[in-house]
């Protein structure tokens, strides 16, 4: 018989090497990648909590063997985290030794401030006109969240509790892109503030001009929030 020729359905059909048979059962992901991922999850979490409140030092190198043992992992997902963290500008790489904490002068957070500025305030000047009362008005908890979180004092707390209000304003324009983009500005200026309390005062205050509709307001409390 020739090749190709009387092979019924139940004939098998040779396939390249390495390609997929449809009859083949998905393979499952290994568990160890799961668990290796939360890993890198969980220290980098730990990792940019310990740059907020400068228990990791800007100006110091830090080796990922340290860290890991610092933390009780290996070295491994302490370098993926640090990874992620250089590509957010947090951390710079310095080669045969670690990663040195990056130190933001006022020069640096005064542009990152204008750069936010220039995204953000736009976009809530004409979620202003947009968004009814009723919808901003379930923002309140999140508003009261950074309060309660700048009375801790702890600077990482306050950092998450202002970003999540932030990203949930500007989400209501629908552009995940942008707010991706103002989610990396905020973490980067993460050491900008100094006055927590008055800082998330201007959350509610913002949060009751977009309520009562006033754009004038909201102009100027949110020119406030980022020019301080």
């Amino acid at each position: 018989m020739e090749r190709g020729q009387g092979r019924g359905r139940g004939d098998s059909v040779p396939t390249a090497r390495g390609e997929h048979i449809h009859s083949e059962p998905p393979m499952p992901q290994p568990r160890a990648v799961v668990q290796r991922a939360s890993v890198r999850g969980q220290i980098l979490d730990a990792l940019r909590t310990a740059l907020v409140t400068g228990e990791l030092t800007p100006g110091v190198v830090y080796s990922a063997p340290a860290l890991g043992e610092r933390f009780g992992v290996s070295a491994t997902p302490v370098r993926e985290a640090m990874q992620q963290l250089a590509q957010e500008g947090a951390v710079e790489v310095v080669p045969n030794r670690g990663f040195r904490v990056v130190e933001r002068g006022a020069r640096e957070l005064a542009e990152l401030a204008e750069v936010r500025a220039l995204i953000e305030v736009p976009v809530m000047l004409r979620l202003a006109r947009t968004v009814s009362a009723e919808r901003w008005a379930e923002l309140r908890p999140l508003a009261e969240a950074t309060v309660r979180a700048a009375a801790t004092g702890c600077r990482a707390t306050y950092t998450e509790a202002d970003r999540t209000f932030h990203r949930a304003v500007l989400s209501l324009c629908g552009n995940e892109q942008l707010v991706q983009i103002a989610d990396d500005l905020h973490r980067r200026a993460a050491h900008s503030r100094t006055d927590l309390l008055a800082d998330a005062a201007e959350h509610s205050a913002l949060l009751d001009a977009l309520i009562a509709g006033d754009v004038d307001v909201v102009r100027v409390l949110v020119g406030e929030h980022f020019a301080g």
